[in-house]
């Protein structure tokens, strides 16, 4: 049976169900639906007999598919059955690739922020290069997955990809795929504090974290002066390891709360008592690669005045996805934008990003370079904040910046986050010795 035939007959019974429902007064806006399907089919129809060559339908459909869940909002997409299980082995496993979150935005497969100790991160990637072809194939205008098909693929294969990054000429850069790691949890000393790194929230983030304060406390025999808890260039991940890892700061209390269409759906989130630091300062330091979870877990410590954050204005990014198995993952699943979430205090920070409490920037600012740091509120079709709230042009006068002569191997957020610790140890133990 054609395909033509197959749109039709759905159309149809869908149709039909629309005007059953409707002839009992329910709801007559399905009709309007059944009109759509018909013309839906007849073009496809039409590319299926008259197009200058023969086309694959299930691509076509596809194709389409994507295209509506695209014109939603950014985060809404159609994962075909190899996505999906590349999606299952990113959060719960490993795999071959380069190590970056990338997004669409221009018709432009951009780079949001570079995974930690990844091919990406070791060949200089930065936060707003857009990738503009893999071993020579022009990328423009794909969708996301089938760009990153394109950058996937077995452990210790090469692969070539071209970067436009601001007004310079594209230039390749020639990478080794690698075994991108599931550790998401790593810590050491620094200065006498603990420095905690949590890259990213997968299946094991939390438990890797719980693992890393229990060596912490052990280390400074359960005496700890401080932590920084750097999420810089987090890109986010699972709802509820950003929980877990929330959690374990805090002694009891609210976490998150999300909202959806729904409001019988409606949920809070709540820490169980016991902080696994017993009150030791936190700095947390975020930028605007900190996006989704870690701006949860930010966005709590803040709202809680359990940390202090330090660092530039986060990413943005509000929402809720759920992911859909469409019969059982065997036509692969839908990744949907169902819910948004508020920090403690209830504010959303859908599009405006979470504001440090020390502005201090990694380098020192082009204020021209401003305009091309991409956020959640310039994607396309980016859910509006329902506060109306915008986000705040950055005021340079009050970002703390490197000194013209500072190295560009050190760490200046980094350096200015362990002052602002140092301070706070020192004011809590001189109220301590009263």
């Amino acid at each position: 049976m054609r395909l033509n035939y197959i749109a039709a007959a759905l159309a149809f019974a869908l149709g039909a169900g629309a005007l059953a429902v409707s002839a009992e007064g329910f709801d007559t806006s399905r009709e309007e639906t059944f009109r759509q399907l018909e013309l839906f089919g007849d073009v496809l129809s039409r590319i299926e007999n008259d197009y200058v060559t023969e086309v694959d339908d299930a691509a076509l459909i596809e194709a389409a598919i994507e295209g509506m869940l695209e014109s939603l909002d950014p985060h809404s997409s159609y994962m075909n059955p190899d996505s999906f299980r590349d999606m299952q082995v990113t959060t719960r496993g490993e795999y071959g690739g380069l190590g970056m979150e990338v997004t669409i935005r221009d018709e432009m497969v951009t780079v949001i922020s570079p995974f930690e100790d990844t091919p990406a991160e070791r060949a200089g990637m930065e936060p707003g290069d857009q990738i503009i072809a893999v071993d020579g194939e022009s990328i423009i205008g794909f969708a996301l997955d089938e760009a990153v098909d394109l950058m996937r693929g077995a452990v210790g294969e090469p692969v070539t990809i071209t970067i436009l990054r601001g007004e310079e000429d594209p230039f390749d850069l020639n990478l080794v795929r690698d075994t991108i790691p599931l550790r998401s949890v790593a810590w050491r000393e620094e200065e006498g504090f603990a420095y905690l790194r949590v890259a990213g929230f997968n299946e094991h983030t939390t438990e890797m974290l719980l693992d890393a304060i229990r060596e912490i406390n052990e280390t400074y025999d359960g005496d700890v002066p401080g932590v920084i808890l750097d999420m810089r260039f987090n890109p986010g991940g699972l709802l509820d390891q950003a929980i877990g890892v929330s959690e374990a700061f805090l002694d009891g209390g609210e976490v998150v709360s999300t909202r959806y269409r729904n409001p019988g759906e409606n949920q809070r989130y709540n820490a169980r008592p016991g902080d696994m630091l017993d009150g030791a300062p936190i700095v947390v330091l975020i930028n605007e690669g900190s996006a989704s979870a870690a701006e949860i877990v930010a966005g709590a410590l803040q709202d809680r005045e359990r940390a202090v954050l330090v660092g530039m204005t986060s990413f943005g990014k509000g929402s809720v996805q759920s992911i859909i198995p469409l019969r059982g993952g065997r036509d692969g699943a839908l990744r949907l934008t169902t819910g948004r979430y508020y920090t403690p205090s209830g504010r959303s920070i859908q599009g405006t990003g979470i504001e440090p409490d020390w502005f201090v920037s990694a380098r020192r600012i082009d204020p021209e370079d401003e305009d091309n740091r991409i956020s959640e509120s310039e994607l396309p079709n980016a859910l509006e904040n329902e506060a109306g709230a915008e986000r705040a042009e950055t005021d340079i006068g009050v970002v703390e910046q490197p000194p013209e002569d500072w190295s560009e191997t050190e760490d200046f957020q980094l350096h200015r986050a362990l002052e602002i610790l140092a301070s706070s140890a020192e004011r809590e133990q001189a109220a301590l010795t009263r």
